[in-house]
């Protein structure tokens, strides 16, 4: 049975930082992209960063670029979310998702932020940015 678990979440003041953890089990990720996905209070659940667990190849959607790193020990079956320079816009509950590469694959390029194509959810971990 596929499971994620998210942890790390927190109450973090602007400009502060938090890694977000998602421990995977029941499957062997070797071959899975592994996503965050967050969403806010009355707003659609968006992207943010996603790594393909076969290269480790990342992407990352424009809100996290350059203030959020994915990482992932497979050693470890977890992928890390190290935020920083958190702003109160990135308040929201923090989902990781998984599933195969080759689902997100098309046209000959990856689609890693179609939360619809994943199969595999986290229960969610909640970061809050306030002063």
């Amino acid at each position: 049975q596929v499971q994620l678990v998210e942890s790390g979440g927190g109450l973090v003041q602007p400009g502060g930082s938090l890694r977000l953890s998602c421990a995977a089990s029941g499957f062997t990720v070797d071959n899975y992209a592994i996503t965050w996905f967050r969403q806010a209070p009355g707003k659609e659940r968006e992207g943010v960063a996603c790594i393909r667990t076969n290269d480790g190849g990342t992407y990352y959607t424009d809100s996290a670029k350059g203030r959020f790193t994915i990482s992932r020990d497979n050693a470890k079956n977890t992928v890390y979310l190290q935020m920083i320079s958190l702003k109160p816009e990135d308040t929201a509950v923090y989902y990781c998702a998984a599933d195969l590469l080759q689902k997100l694959y098309y046209s000959g390029y990856y689609f890693p932020f179609e939360a619809p194509k994943y199969d595999y959810w986290g229960q969610g971990t909640q970061v809050t940015v306030t002063p």
